[in-house]
């Protein structure tokens, strides 16, 4: 791992209409340098401190990497302040990734390292072993993200559900048709995290990204950079093949003797010899889910949540938020409560909000509807979206290892049956009474689909619907006016995460299954995009390691 050496200054607040000139004169100042030193620094960190509107300020944390004048460079520990507990003598991380096949070598056909979906970690995993020169192999079963978007857009239209390449299945994963938020709650002081951001950008991201408190990319620019990132793990080696189902597993002694997928363009079945397999299923592969638990396979149920999309108008946000004050980016928010109306304590909490977004189909199986929020990169739909959810456990839903699945769909054939295959959308006020809605109101709705007006309480069981209603209205203390009557609820959300776990060691090998690889947000040990693309970096190292 490589470091370097830096100084870090936190805490530099300038206004939202600031320049360049003025955040590099503020660093110089904060150092105490006069203007004619030379000072290179990257943003590392920008927030928006909007706790005193409309008094609004830019906080910024820079790096320091090197100070000079007349060409002669400054020893940086020297700038140190003992005064002020905003600037730091710090090591930066830069991640390396540990393994690279020496130059003219090549690995057997056996030893290719096999990827099962090519979603965010299946796609950092295909990254990090095609740079290394191991020549993965990917079976994604759905299409490659060109033409899914096509068959995407096409059933949003009214056309049929492809239930191979959808929103949730294809190249890129469920995140392609997202706000492709970054954030996240992990840590990885490694650098991993970094990387992967930085990836991004080197494939089309704007490089905004790296230095955002929230960073997204938007889902019509991560279409671009997901297939950057495929044609160049082509161009070293990889063979990545679309519309190729996992089938099968055939274990040996404990370990992985073959994987077998389905060819549906051929209408073929093929089967592998292998050693390695990254399993990156995704959270909605109930089908491989089934599978594995037949081979045996050590899974759990997990906690998740489910709930409902709440769509406000954009500018209520903004006015919230910022104020009016400044010409600033499309507001978002996050919002918890504690409900207690239904015997037990839930927290009720907004997940996944999409700034001047939409709310969209995100179904995947026939009879069956599901939604998710997506962001263009401009977030300039009149409307903010959020899933508004409620955490569900095996105590909730029964404690067999698939029940969490067979819950969500449940849920999912009650929002197909409640909008008669559209997405059902409700005003709030109708859902507090229970009533179905018969027109709209002040809010309009964004949606990508088909939707129809109806009765969104009846898809819930009674403790999660009474707990939203309980919970948005204590929501109002953080947003005033967020419980509007005229606030939109479309169902249902149940893909938040997934709803098994399919436990690994410490060497992130499936427990009991040498050479399998339980790998992102499917296997349950990440929740988003960045996080899986970390988890997917991990599992290629483990792999890479095994191997040399």
């Amino acid at each position: 791992m490589k470091q370097e050496n830096v100084l870090r200054i936190n805490n530099l607040k300038l206004r939202p209409d600031h320049s360049d000139i003025q955040l590099e004169h503020m660093v110089k100042k904060t150092l105490g340098l006069k203007d004619e030193y030379n000072v290179v620094y990257e943003i590392v960190k920008r927030s928006i401190d909007a706790r005193h509107k409309p008094d609004i300020m830019y906080v910024y944390s820079v790096d320091v990497k090197r100070v000079s004048k007349n060409g002669v460079n400054m020893e940086l520990k020297k700038l140190l302040k003992k005064k002020n507990n905003n600037i730091l003598y710090t090591q930066k991380n830069i991640y390396e990734f540990p393994v690279r096949i020496s130059k003219g070598s090549e690995i057997s056909e056996e030893k290719r390292p096999i990827i099962i979906g090519f979603g965010p970690a299946g796609m950092f995993a295909a990254l990090k072993l095609s740079e290394a020169g191991l020549r993965p192999v990917v079976y994604e079963r759905g299409d490659k993200v060109e033409i899914r978007q096509q068959k995407v857009n096409s059933f949003w239209g009214g056309g049929e559900l492809d239930t191979e390449s959808n929103v949730q299945f294809g190249e890129g994963g469920a995140g392609t048709f997202s706000d492709g938020k970054l954030n996240t709650v992990i840590k990885d002081p490694t650098g991993r995290i970094r990387n992967v951001l930085e990836t991004f950008v080197r494939f089309g991201a704007d490089a905004d990204i790296l230095c955002s408190n929230k960073p997204h990319i938007g889902t019509d620019v991560l279409a671009v950079v997901v297939k950057n990132i495929r044609e160049y793990c082509e161009s070293l080696g990889a063979q990545i093949l679309f519309r190729h189902r996992l089938e099968d597993i055939e274990l040996e002694a404990g370990g992985i003797r073959t994987v077998t997928v389905y060819d549906m363009a051929e209408d073929k079945r093929i089967t592998r010899k292998c050693e390695n397999v990254c399993l990156a299923i995704g959270h909605s592969a109930r089908d491989t889910f089934e599978m594995l638990n037949s081979k045996k396979i050590i899974m759990e149920p997990k906690a998740f949540a489910v709930g409902l999309r709440i769509m406000h108008p954009q500018e209520f946000i903004n006015n919230n938020a910022y104020g009016g004050t400044y010409d600033l980016p499309a507001a978002d928010y996050k919002v918890t409560y504690k409900s207690v109306s239904t015997g037990k304590e839930r927290g009720v909490y907004s997940f996944c909000m999409c700034p001047g977004g939409y709310v969209v189909n995100a179904s995947s199986e026939k009879g069956m509807l599901a939604v998710n929020g997506m962001s263009y990169s401009g977030r300039e739909s009149s409307n903010a979206n959020s899933a508004m959810i409620v955490t569900v456990t095996p105590e909730d839903y029964g404690n067999g290892t698939l029940d969490g699945m067979k819950f969500q769909r449940i849920l999912e054939k009650n929002a197909y049956k409640a909008g008669e295959g559209k997405i059902p959308v409700q005003l709030l006020g109708d859902f507090k009474r229970n009533v179905p809605s018969t027109t709209l109101g002040a809010v309009t709705p964004c949606i990508k689909g088909e939707y129809k007006l109806a009765n969104v309480r009846q898809i819930l069981p009674d403790y999660i619907a009474g707990a939203l209603s309980e919970g948005v209205t204590g929501c109002d203390r953080y947003i005033k006016g967020f419980d509007m009557d005229e606030a939109l609820f479309a169902g249902v959300e149940s893909r938040t995460s997934s709803p098994v776990r399919i436990t690994r060691n410490d060497e992130l090998v499936s427990s009991g299954c040498t050479g399998l690889y339980p790998c992102g947000e499917g296997a349950g040990y990440a929740g988003g995009i960045t996080s899986a693309a970390v988890d997917g970096i991990k599992v290629a190292e483990k792999i890479a390691e095994q191997l040399f």
